[in-house]
């Protein structure tokens, strides 16, 4: 499966580190732990849904072939606007798409790999053939900014990918390989990280466990894609793992003997953004891939869970 164009979108309301002095934080407190300076914040008029409007339409302007072509419709979202009434189902009113699979995942800041999981399977049984995945997250409106252990982490923002059964531009990329575990029996598992709307909101009560296991699971998810295609860590131009915390993703490239120019982050003025971190992360670089290079995503959610992706530019 290929993907004929990517687009991502971020509110423009910045929070500093400043902000949360009032928790007996400081800068270079939340800087050292997390490599945070700043995170994102959706404005009162925005939510899970507009942003990935926003990102959609950004995407169009590139888009090879009419929207309405499209026939799966995923939304990948943990912090949604409507739980009825879905991120896909959105979509698919804003954007009149007629006729298309429309549904919505979770599985935290993995929903993402699992989306496009998915979407390889529909498009192996024949049942679609253009697919658009939306992966949104509005944080802010379930975070509790008083909250001293995790209320500094979070941030808004969204990001788009179609994709198709079979190649459409020469300028697309290949997905080689999709793989995605669940680990609800290890460690903490889905205390972890929880969000509870009406008890509490989102909360990390095990960042340790979290900490431990993000580094284990995303090393070895990035390790399964790349051996099942016979190539190394060094193979690949960039690694784009999910933007929990800088210390993990540092602890994850030297597990994996890359330089840290090879690890793509965005945590420090973007936060962490949740599953959306790691497409929008592919949307700010993509236009420096080059015919056949190799990435990989890496991702690790809470409840716990995760997956990676490795990706061939054409």
């Amino acid at each position: 499966m290929y993907i004929n164009a990517i687009a991502h979108y971020v509110p423009s309301e910045d929070v500093a580190n400043e902000y949360f002095e009032r928790n007996g934080l400081t800068d270079e407190w939340i800087f050292q732990r997390t490599g945070i300076r700043n995170r994102k914040k959706a404005s009162q008029e925005e939510n899970t849904n507009t942003m990935a409007y926003q990102a959609i339409d950004q995407a169009l302007e590139i888009l090879p072939y009419p929207i309405n072509e499209v026939d799966l419709i995923i939304g990948a979202t943990y912090s949604p606007f409507d739980t009825v009434g879905t991120l896909s189902h959105y979509i698919q009113q804003k954007y009149q798409i007629d006729d298309a699979v429309a549904l919505t995942v979770s599985s935290a800041c993995s929903s993402f790999v699992n989306a496009v999981e998915i979407v390889e399977g529909y498009f192996a049984t024949n049942k679609a053939t253009k697919a658009l995945i939306i992966a949104s997250e509005h944080n802010t409106a379930y975070s509790n900014d008083l909250d001293p252990i995790s209320g500094h982490l979070w941030g808004d923002g969204a990001s788009v990918l179609f994709l198709s059964k079979e190649r459409i531009g020469e300028d697309d990329a290949k997905i080689l390989e999709v793989y995605t575990r669940g680990h609800g029996n290890i460690g903490k598992g889905p205390k972890g990280v929880c969000l509870r709307p009406r008890n509490g909101g989102i909360v990390m009560p095990h960042g340790k466990d979290v900490f431990i296991n993000a580094i284990h699971y995303m090393t070895k998810a990035t390790f399964t894609v790349l051996e099942r295609h016979n190539l190394s860590p060094q193979d690949i131009k960039y690694l784009i793992p999910h933007q929990a915390n800088a210390r993990i993703i540092n602890n994850v490239l030297r597990n994996l003997d890359l330089p840290p120019e090879k690890g793509v982050m965005n945590i420090e003025n973007l936060g962490n953004t949740g599953c959306a971190s790691t497409p929008i992360a592919l949307s700010q670089i993509y236009d420096q891939l080059e015919s056949n290079d190799y990435s990989v995503i890496t991702v690790f959610g809470g409840g716990y869970s995760s997956g990676a992706v490795l990706i061939r530019k054409c």
